[in-house]
């Protein structure tokens, strides 16, 4: 004689939750486990409980991804900051360390669209970056022209919003002269992963007199130069307040992929596969919210 016979296991374990339905002779003597069914006798069917680790796994796949981006801002401490890479003080050791942790937080992405997230966009501040990047290209046009005695690259970011860009390299000459130098970009989505960068413009703006920090040497000359502008003609010396407009449209493009973006930290990589790592300034947005419509797959 046969009997039908509904088993369910829940209570026994959160994760655990499963209705399984056999028919078993009644001469057949069972018991039940967290992790199978199984008959004493001769049995007529074993069942497996479907163990739902889902919460679990998600939590530590989290913590992981947490752990992976605190050790990633550990390494550019290490490696001396943005200060030892704009001025090449960073050693291969420490670059092939960052890079490691750079690839280990990548697999960890939690945005599987970056490109249409709102996470993308706000204002970044550059970590890390090589070849092929706007930071290098800032960087070498001043330490190919001017010894790291008398000028270096400060900082730099980016502000991103509706699909432009525009980033600005921050100079400090004779550490009492403050510079910048602006690229304002078109941004084009191109896939989930990938867009398209196109200069527009370069702007280098009228350097700013940091007056408590100019050498005694140099006071009396600094003076006579701004003395000079001050006799400039007026829609020139307006010009000159302006800064100076270079325009870049059709010279300069590059593609690029995201390869991690979320609330904090942006990782992209150009077509030779060189990183670039950046950090948000401003305040991360408060929720997902919806995507662009601008790619649909």
């Amino acid at each position: 004689m046969a009997v039908s016979v509904s088993v369910s296991i829940s209570a026994s374990h959160p994760c655990i939750s499963t209705i399984t339905n056999c028919s078993i002779p009644s001469s057949s003597s069972w018991k039940v486990s967290t992790s199978r069914i199984t008959w004493q006798k001769r049995g007529v069917c074993k069942a497996m409980v479907q163990v739902q680790t889902g919460a679990p796994a998600a939590y530590a796949k989290e913590m992981e991804r947490l752990s992976a981006k605190e050790s990633l801002l550990l390494a550019f401490k290490d490696a001396g900051g943005f200060e030892g890479l704009v001025s090449g003080k960073t050693t291969e050791y420490q670059r092939i360390d960052v890079n490691e942790r750079i690839t280990g937080l990548e697999r960890l992405n939690p945005t599987p669209r970056p490109t249409t997230s709102p996470f993308l966009e706000g204002r970044w501040n550059f970590e890390w970056f090589g070849p092929g990047s706007p930071g290098l290209f800032a960087a070498r046009m001043i330490f190919e022209n001017f010894p790291s005695s008398l000028a270096n690259l400060s900082k730099m970011d980016v502000f991103i919003k509706d699909g432009n860009a525009k980033i600005t390299a921050n100079t400090l000459f004779l550490n009492s002269v403050e510079s910048r130098i602006i690229l304002s970009t078109k941004l084009t989505v191109e896939g989930p992963l990938r867009m398209k960068e196109e200069y527009v413009e370069g702007i280098i703006v009228s350097p700013t007199v940091l007056e408590d920090r100019v050498p005694d040497q140099l006071k009396g000359a600094l003076g006579q130069a701004v003395n000079v502008l001050q006799q400039l003609p007026v829609p020139l010396r307006d010009a000159l307040a302006d800064g100076l407009k270079v325009p870049l449209s059709g010279s300069f493009q590059r593609l690029f992929m995201i390869s991690y973006l979320d609330e904090e930290i942006l990782i992209i990589r150009n077509t030779a596969g060189i990183p670039e790592v950046l950090t948000r300034l401003d305040a991360s947005p408060s929720s997902l919210g919806e995507s662009s419509p601008e790619y649909e797959s």
